[in-house]
This record gives structure tokens, C-alpha cells and sequence, in this order.
């Protein structure tokens, strides 16, 4: 039983991702958690930016995958380059039926369908400085901790 849903009634979705955003989500999630990569959606950064995906690699590296569900939502978002400074690896992620050509060629790029995702370009490596990742990896646990915790409050709720 997963500990957190990434389903319909997921408190991280929080109305602002469509439907087809999270039809990409879940199917990186499901990518992501076959390469033994941890995940957190919705990772707010010190940054002031909130980054759609945020993997942890078994050798702690970070990768940010930025999901963009149509030409217009890549063409009205401009705060991706932004995430350059909170990762080891950028990715963009989105449907078969976006036209590819338009991600930066310096970003990796998955295919998801929402019941799994391919990479089909993998993103160049721009290693964080130590102090960086030391912050970024404190940051991933204690939010991570945060959320369980929740999700226990949840599911333990005391009746009225």
C-alpha cells in the first residue's frame, strides 16, 4: 500500500495542474521509482520557485523534471532556467502529442503516458557545489518527513 497516493485525492494536487499534467506526473513518477530514484511533487525551492518533480538518486543526485502538458504552457512559463541553480540534471516531461522539437536541446526530456515514461534524451550533468547539495538533500528529507507525517495524521485522525 503506497504511503502517499499520487491519485485524484492526493493533497498535493492542488488545483492548478490539469488533468493532463498529472497524466505526466504519474507516469515519471512511475519511471522515476523503477530507476530507485525517491520523489517529491510540488518542492518548493529557497528560490521562491516550486519545482513540479524533485528525484533523489541513489547516489544523491538531484534531478528536476519540469512537466509541461502543451506548446502553451511551455511558451507562457519562463522560470524553468531558474532550476539550473537547484540540480544536478534538468528534464523537461510531457505527452506524446507535444511536439518534442520544442524543449531546449540542453535539457533532458522523458515520454510519459501516465502508466509509464521513457527518457528519450538524457539531460547533461552540471554537478551542484557541496554546500548546494548538503541544502537541497536537507531540504527533499524534511519535506519528505513532513508529508508522512501528515499523511499519518490523516489516515489517524482523531474522531470528533
Amino acid at each position: 500500500m503506497a504511503i502517499v497516493s499520487i491519485g485524484a485525492n492526493n493533497s498535493l494536487i492542488d488545483g492548478r495542474q490539469s488533468v493532463r499534467a498529472m497524466t505526466v506526473r504519474r507516469g515519471v513518477q512511475i519511471l522515476l521509482a523503477e530507476m530507485r530514484h525517491s520523489v517529491i511533487a510540488e518542492l518548493p525551492l529557497v528560490s521562491g520557485r516550486r519545482a513540479d518533480l524533485v528525484s533523489l538518486s541513489e547516489k544523491g543526485e538531484v534531478w528536476i523534471i519540469e512537466i509541461k502538458s502543451s506548446l502553451e504552457d511551455f511558451r507562457v512559463d519562463r522560470k524553468w532556467p531558474d532550476y539550473r541553480r537547484h540540480c544536478d540534471r534538468l528534464f523537461f516531461a510531457s505527452l506524446p502529442d507535444v511536439d518534442q522539437t520544442i524543449f531546449p536541446e540542453d535539457c533532458g526530456f522523458m515520454l510519459s503516458d501516465g502508466y509509464g515514461a521513457h527518457i528519450l534524451r538524457d539531460a547533461p550533468e552540471h554537478k551542484l557545489a557541496p554546500a548546494t547539495r548538503k541544502s537541497l538533500t536537507l531540504l527533499f528529507a524534511r519535506t519528505a518527513a513532513q508529508r508522512l507525517m501528515q499523511a499519518e495524521w490523516e489516515v489517524h485522525a482523531l474522531p470528533d
